[in-house]
């Protein structure tokens, strides 16, 4: 009998490994229907889906290793990034899906009350915070939609060699910014940023990736501490957030 593994679990949802088979367990049947449909249309390779339930999806494994983990270097080559660059811009060339992210003016007052929360708690210095929020109102300039991934950690791009094999975890795929995207693979891994827009393959405001870069950390930093994770441990969120702040 296979061992079950906990990959991840938190209040919203869990993900278990038994052999071969993620199981992803959701409260919010809604995060998984998206999930499917996202999968169904991209144009990227996915897992398979191999059943589904109330608020259980059952997925094959992925071939080859993620990209790597936040807050270690990155063991990919430049290759391989290359080619997540090449398979991200084939999503954003894709047809859009039919429904949407939250709007801007909701993740701006989002962004407020985190950055409120984060200097009346005393987590981070206030200057730091609001350093970042003003590197972060960036992001909110005017973008054209496009099929976006939504949670694109560094952890969710599989490659072996110079290939993608899988990108998983659409639960969060909607129409959206490009750069949101490229930000979110490169956070904490500035040095793989070349790599990538060289697969990627046209012009992109660098500016506006180290805004989303203090944007998503402002943002997951709350939500993290509050489920047991650790945002300062090194190379993480806070680290993104000095590093911002050592910038300007």
């Amino acid at each position: 009998m296979d061992e079950v593994q906990v990959v991840v679990a938190h209040s919203e949802r869990a993900t278990l490994r038994v052999g071969d088979v993620f199981l992803k367990v959701d409260g919010d049947q809604g995060n998984l229907d998206v999930e499917v449909e996202a999968m169904r249309l991209a144009p990227v390779p996915t897992p398979e889906v191999l059943w589904r339930e109330p608020q259980v999806l059952a997925l094959a494994a992925v071939r080859g290793t993620a990209l790597g983990r936040l807050g270690e270097p990155s063991p990919a080559s430049p290759e391989a990034w290359a080619a997540a660059g090449a398979a991200v811009r084939k999503l954003h060339e894709a047809p859009l899906p039919p429904w949407s992210a939250p709007a801007g003016e909701e993740i701006v007052a989002r962004l407020d009350g985190e950055c409120e929360w984060l200097i009346a708690n005393g987590v981070l210095p206030a200057d730091l915070v609001t350093r970042n929020r003003e590197v972060a109102e960036l992001a909110f300039r005017p973008w054209e939609p496009v099929f976006a991934h939504g949670d694109l950690q560094i952890t969710h791009v599989f490659t072996e060699g110079a290939e993608v094999t899988g990108i998983i975890d659409w639960s969060e795929a909607s129409k959206g910014d490009p750069l949101n995207d490229l930000a979110s693979l490169t956070l904490g891994h500035e040095e793989c940023l070349d790599d990538l827009l060289a697969g990627y393959g046209t012009d992109v405001d660098l500016d506006v990736i180290r805004a989303w870069w203090s944007l998503r950390s402002l943002l997951a930093s709350r939500w993290l501490i509050g489920h047991g994770f650790d945002p300062n441990e090194p190379g993480a969120e806070f680290d993104v957030l000095r590093a911002a702040y050592e910038r300007s």
